[in-house]
């Protein structure tokens, strides 16, 4: 058998908890490959809205199995507050959540670096969540790191306090003031790591392997969005991981050639939290309302999201460097009201016009080129049918597939399971 991937086309909080969590009766494994506690995935459903930080956004099907993959990064302390959050669901934890060996852990000490190198940056901080994630990854590639499988070893400890005080030296050196108790902070981590050592460690790409022998059916779940890729996002202003299709291989010990359809997710207009280029961005009235009708508050930083017109440019290169299949459009709910919309279908980069995604997107580089599409007045959160979707909202959809060159497969019209429509 083969895998199927899932992951988001922009700069984050596309919607890709509800749709993993849609799809996930299809699957018998989530697969949960990169990134950390600093991205929320949120579903909702029977009236109640769940944000999942960790784990993988199908635990609330009993017939699946979820896996953090080795490519995550675990807080243990947000992890064990993310279980004691499912508690009074009766979900059976124990048999349906897997965690990779190889998974990095988060220590106390990696969120007090994180605050202690944002502060001292000024007016030229990235925007990090504080959550340790990028300290986490630097000492992954630095082969510093302390995995999960390290729990089980005798000299865990000992291997703790050598990183920590290594890290409370690299403190001192940015030399900002940061009030810290790191007894506390130490007490409540041993604590959670013991909450952790009573799930089920595994070697998860032997794991995966075996269950795509025996015919299992995989979906690998991505965090964040392609725009903050390491390495093709918008450097520096990106996260510490592979967010793209590549990461999932990486992130769980998958070949390549195993993966076969890439669903990509996307809003209907463009968001972005925290610092960085955003050519489409608004700063009038219809950006305000996209904001309030669209609740763009980050689900775990609480971060008002910045919002903006559709970019069809960097949507494409997403779309290019996935290889993705299908798309799946989220928020399309948000633009009804809206008498026109606007849609970039190019830049103007130094002066010259160009369709493509270039290395730098700075406004002093790179200003948006528009083109006009009729909005539409009608509430689509009750429409359950492709066919009853207003006009202008389907020639909306059939323009972006059309530039893009790859069918949208699914609308969503709202935040409830039930409110995705497949076309």
């Amino acid at each position: 058998m083969t895998v199927d991937l899932l992951l988001g086309l922009q700069w984050g909080d596309e919607g890709k908890g509800k749709i993993v969590d849609v799809l996930t009766s299809g699957y018998d494994i989530i697969a949960r490959f990169q990134g950390g506690p600093n991205a929320g995935h949120t579903l909702e459903f029977d009236g109640i809205k769940h944000v999942l930080r960790t784990i993988p956004s199908g635990i609330f099907h009993k017939n699946s199995i979820n896996i953090i993959g080795n490519g995550v990064v675990m807080d243990p302390v947000v992890f064990q507050k993310e279980l004691e959050g499912l508690e009074k669901f009766n979900i059976d934890i124990k048999s349906r959540l897997l965690i990779s060996r190889k998974a990095h852990l988060i220590l106390p000490t990696h969120r007090l670096l994180d605050a202690a190198s944002e502060a001292s940056k000024g007016k030229a901080k990235i925007g990090s969540t504080l959550k340790g994630i990028g300290p986490t990854y630097m000492d992954k590639t630095g082969r510093n790191g302390i995995r999960v499988g390290d729990i089980e070893l005798d000299n865990f400890k000992d291997h703790y306090r050598a990183l920590a005080d290594k890290h409370q030296a690299m403190i001192a050196f940015y030399d900002v003031a940061l009030e810290y108790d790191l007894e506390e902070l130490e007490a409540e981590f041993f604590a959670a790591v013991e909450v952790l050592k009573t799930l089920t460690f595994i070697d998860s790409e032997e794991y995966l392997n075996k269950a795509m022998k025996a015919g299992k059916t995989i979906l690998a779940e991505g965090a964040q969005g392609s725009l903050l890729d390491i390495d093709f996002g918008t450097y520096p202003f990106v996260t510490s991981s592979n967010t793209t299709a590549a990461g999932a291989c990486t992130g769980l010990g998958i070949a390549p050639n195993k993966v076969k359809d890439v669903f990509g997710i996307f809003k209907a207009y463009t968001t972005r939290v925290g610092s960085g280029p955003f050519p489409t961005e608004l700063f009038d009235e219809d950006g305000a309302t996209m904001a309030r009708v669209g609740n763009e508050f980050g689900s775990v930083t609480g971060r008002a999201r910045r919002c903006g017109w559709l970019d069809l440019v960097a949507l494409k290169y997403a779309v290019q460097v996935n290889g993705v299949t299908q798309l799946y459009m989220m928020k399309g709910d948000v633009l009804s009201g809206f008498e026109t919309l606007k849609v970039c279908t190019a830049y103007k980069y130094k002066g010259v016009e160009t369709d493509y995604f270039p290395y730098n997107i700075e406004p002093e580089n790179v200003e948006p080129i528009f083109v006009e599409k009729k909005g539409w007045a009608a509430d689509l959160t009750g429409i359950k049918n492709f066919d009853e979707l207003p006009v202008e909202f389907k020639e909306y959809i059939a323009f972006i597939e059309e530039q893009l060159e790859v069918p949208i497969k699914v609308v969503s019209v709202g935040p409830d399971r039930t409110q995705t429509i497949t076309k």
